[in-house]
């Protein structure tokens, strides 16, 4: 039995793990108003809708009896993903989510009390609001208490991927609090005050920072119910009015790469029948792109975690994610510089590595990006899948193959090692070659791995 690292800050409760199996103490501190979330029917509401993850109260002996209320079993999670992963759209998802949460408490005499963006999980491409904690009841003339976490967790960024650049989502990464405002309102170009809902929820916010108190909306004075759902209505128009749009070249990706139409389909087939073989739980789909190939694999019943380096096919991804409802995660995540443990004593949010291993791992048209585009050793690449997960199945791009030489173009061919050969040899140390065939109208080889390496 251990106490998750990540459930420490607030004090009406805490997440403990014990046998495997995941469990929310509530303390008896939060018991009024945790009693009242369940009463007034606001629980029933959101999780009816699918907006806050359900559990069930047990009896399981609590991890510290001595101030326990009850022991809550929430519904388990696949995996857990952080907001610097997303793409765009998911964390404009994921914010609006927020919003919904926030505005149907108050509908049942409750405040949402915190607005973390950690608070939020993906089911099948849905956000899901999973802090069941995060509910207090509501009085008169307070302000909204998440409305500044928020503004720094999921207006403040979206706003600088939106109108700066999509990559600076990954300021996320570097404070566990959210991206600071004053940073925001300097970084976004000056047009952006003609826009109402940044200029007031950015610019002024972050300038009339050092005169609140806490997260007041309004020092010593009251804020209506009324001005509060305007609040409310405010952020998610302004958030409503922020898109991001991937380059049109990676709708057609695929078309343009080295595969014929008879070959991709083989490669589709002889995928689809691996993953038969192994039948996996979950996967790990490395390099997903566009996310066919995750698609693939969910449809066969496993759960997909699908990463890829460039946020334009995340985000595309994404939507062909939440138009399937696909048991798919689409994240933003660069192999060659995973997302590192961060948060207190570097406890609170886990690696990338930290978060797996998978049942099984594609990597399909990537071993050549690592190899050849980043100086990796293929051994170093092998080491790295088999911290993914168990079974592998693989794609071996060769030299000849039009992709790889137009990475050659432009520099000195010292990848001597980069071999048909060399790519067994370097994966022989941590799996076992259980098929291999030839991808149609190309050399590409397609392999099947089996954890493990030869006795």
């Amino acid at each position: 039995m251990s106490r998750h690292p990540a459930s420490f800050r607030d004090p009406s409760g805490f997440l403990f793990w014990r046998d495997g199996v995941l469990y929310r103490q509530v303390n008896e501190s939060y018991a009024e108003d945790y009693e009242r979330l369940v009463s007034s029917g606001l629980y029933q509401a959101l999780t009816g809708e699918g907006l806050l993850i359900a559990h069930s109260e047990v009896e399981e002996e609590p991890y510290r009896p001595g101030t326990a209320h009850a022991v809550l079993r929430p519904d388990q999670l696949q995996f857990i993903s952080y907001p610097y992963e997303w793409s765009f759209d998911a964390l404009r998802d994921a914010a609006l989510c927020t919003l919904e949460v926030a505005e149907r408490a108050l509908e049942y005499g409750m405040n949402l009390k915190d607005a973390s963006a950690y608070n939020i999980q993906f089911v099948r491409g849905r956000p899901v609001f999973i802090d069941t904690l995060s509910f207090e009841k509501y009085e008169e003339g307070e302000p909204w208490p998440g409305y500044r976490q928020f503004c720094q967790h999921f207006l403040a960024p979206l706003a600088l991927m939106a109108r700066v650049d999509v990559q600076l989502n990954r300021l996320l990464m570097s404070d566990v609090d959210g991206v600071p405002l004053d940073l925001t309102s300097r970084v976004l170009p000056w047009r952006t005050k003609l826009s109402a809902g940044i200029l007031m929820h950015i610019h002024l916010h972050a300038s009339g920072q050092r005169r609140l108190s806490g997260s007041e909306t309004r020092p010593g004075r009251e804020v209506s119910e009324r001005s509060l759902r305007g609040l409310i209505d405010s952020l998610r128009s302004t958030v409503s009015g922020l898109r991001w749009e991937p380059e049109g070249q990676w709708r057609d990706y695929y078309r343009d790469s080295s595969y014929t139409e008879r070959g991709f389909s083989a490669k589709k087939d002889l995928v689809g029948r691996y993953l038969d073989r192994l039948q996996p739980g979950d996967v790990w789909d490395l390099g997903g792109n566009v996310g066919i190939f995750s698609r693939l694999a969910a449809g066969r019943g496993a759960h997909v975690v699908s990463l890829d380096a460039d946020p334009a096919c995340v985000q595309l991804n994404y939507r062909e994610t939440v138009k399937e409802e696909a048991n798919v995660l689409p994240l933003w995540a660069d192999l060659c510089n995973p997302s590192p443990a961060i948060g207190w004593a570097n406890e609170e949010r886990d690696s990338l590595l930290a978060r797996g291993p998978a049942d099984v791992v594609m990597a399909l048209a990537l071993v050549h990006h690592l190899a050849i585009g980043n100086n990796v050793p293929l051994e170093r690449v092998a080491a790295l899948f088999a911290r993914c997960g168990g079974d592998l199945i693989a794609e071996f791009v060769p030299k000849s193959d039009p992709q790889v030489q137009r990475m050659l173009a432009s520099r000195e061919d010292i990848f001597c090692e980069y071999t048909r050969e060399g790519f067994e040899k370097a994966f022989s140390d941590h799996f076992t070659v259980e098929d291999a065939e030839v991808i149609p109208d190309s050399e590409r080889v397609l392999y099947l791995f089996r954890e493990g390496s030869h006795p």
